[in-house]
C-alpha cells in the first residue's frame, strides 16, 4: 500500500512539473527604443508591475529599453514574427505597415490632451487597435509620446518662414515629412538612434519631439532653440505579437489588456504632471523658448489635409476634429 502511495505521489510530481504554468512562468519580452528616464519606461514599469502582481507570478515581464531589440520598425516586424512579444511604439512607424493609422499624425489634429484621449479611448481608437490584428499585432492600449515641439540649433522659430531650409529630423513617416515640407523645412526622416549622432555632429539642424524626450536625451546640449509648436500629438500604442497573445489563457489576456490600459493612463498622467517641470528645466539649461502664433502654421499645412483626405476619409478626419 505504501509503495502504491509513493508511486502515486511520484506520478503526481511528474504531472505537476509538466502541467501548464505549474512552476515555469511565461516571460513577456517588452521592448521600447528610448532610455530609462523616458515616459515609455515609466509606462513599461507599470505594465510589468500590474501583470506580475495580477498573475501571481504566472506571467513575468522583461523590459528591453534603448532599442536593444531593434528600432521601432524592426520591433514591429519582430512582433509580427513572434520574436518580440510586446512593445511600446511611437505611432509614426506604424503607418509604414498600416497606412490608416496615419490619420492620427495629421498636423494640429488634436488641440488638447483631453480631445486626444477621448478619440483614442473611444470608438475610433478602439477600431484602430482591432484593425492591428490584420497585421499580426494585438493592439492593447494607447500610451503617449505626447504633443511634439520643434528644436533646432540655428535660430528661433516664430513663423513658418523661420523654418525655411532647416534640416529637421523626423520619424520615418510620410505624413510628418509632408507636413514639414509644407512648413518650408528640409525634412530628414531617420531612426532615432541615428538622429542622436546626427544632432551631435551637426549634420542636421533640429528635430521634433515632446518635452519629455528633449529632457531625457539632453538635447539642450546641441539644440539651443525650442518652439512650442505642439504641431502633432503622437499616440504610443502598447502592442503585442498576435502569436504571443494567442498563447495566453483568456484570464491572462484579460489581465494583460487591463494592465495595458492602466499603464497607458499612468503614462499620460506622468506626462501631464511633469510638463511644466520639464519646460522650466530646459529654460534653466539655456534653451531659448518661443511660443509661436499657430494660425500661420495651420494655414501652411492645409494642403496636407487635402492630400490625405481620400486615404484616411474626410468623414473620419471630421469626426476626430468634432470631438471635444
Amino acid at each position: 500500500m505504501k509503495k502504491i502511495s509513493a508511486l502515486l505521489a511520484v506520478i503526481g510530481l511528474i504531472l505537476g512539473v509538466f502541467a501548464p504554468g505549474a512552476f515555469a512562468a511565461t516571460d513577456i519580452k517588452l521592448a521600447h527604443v528610448v532610455n530609462e528616464n523616458d515616459a515609455f519606461h515609466v509606462c513599461a514599469l507599470k505594465f510589468k508591475e500590474l501583470v506580475e502582481k495580477g498573475s501571481g507570478g504566472e506571467l513575468t515581464v522583461t523590459i528591453f529599453p534603448n532599442a536593444k531589440l531593434g528600432d521601432e520598425r524592426n520591433l514591429l516586424e519582430s512582433m509580427r514574427m513572434g520574436v518580440v512579444d510586446s512593445a511600446i511604439i511611437t505611432g509614426g512607424p506604424i503607418i509604414n505597415f498600416m497606412p490608416q493609422f496615419g490619420v492620427f499624425d495629421l498636423p494640429f489634429l488634436f488641440s488638447t490632451p483631453e480631445q486626444a484621449y477621448a478619440v483614442l479611448d473611444g470608438e475610433i481608437g478602439r477600431k484602430m487597435l482591432a484593425d492591428m490584428e490584420n497585421f499580426g499585432w494585438k493592439g492593447l492600449a494607447y500610451g503617449e509620446r505626447g504633443f511634439r515641439n520643434l528644436t533646432n540649433s540655428k535660430r528661433p522659430v516664430n513663423t513658418p518662414a523661420d523654418m525655411e531650409g532647416l534640416k529637421i529630423r523626423l520619424m520615418q513617416n510620410p505624413v510628418y515629412v509632408d507636413s514639414f515640407k509644407a512648413l518650408g523645412a528640409n525634412a530628414v526622416p531617420m531612426a532615432w538612434t541615428e538622429a542622436l549622432t546626427a544632432l551631435q555632429q551637426g549634420t542636421i539642424d533640429g528635430q521634433e519631439n515632446p518635452l519629455n524626450v528633449i529632457v531625457s536625451f539632453n538635447l539642450f546640449e546641441s539644440q539651443k532653440h525650442l518652439a512650442l509648436t505642439r504641431h502633432a500629438y503622437a499616440p504610443a500604442p502598447i502592442m503585442m505579437s498576435k502569436k504571443t497573445w494567442e498563447k495566453l489563457s483568456p484570464d491572462q489576456q484579460k489581465l494583460v489588456q487591463e494592465s495595458s490600459q492602466a499603464a497607458a493612463e499612468h503614462n499620460r498622467e506622468y506626462d501631464n504632471a511633469k510638463e511644466a517641470e520639464w519646460l522650466q528645466l530646459l529654460k534653466d539649461k539655456g534653451m531659448e523658448v518661443t511660443t509661436p502664433d499657430l494660425a500661420a502654421f495651420r494655414k501652411a499645412v492645409r494642403p496636407v489635409y487635402e492630400k490625405y483626405e481620400e486615404q484616411f476619409g474626410k468623414d473620419l478626419i471630421e469626426a476626430i476634429l468634432a470631438v471635444k
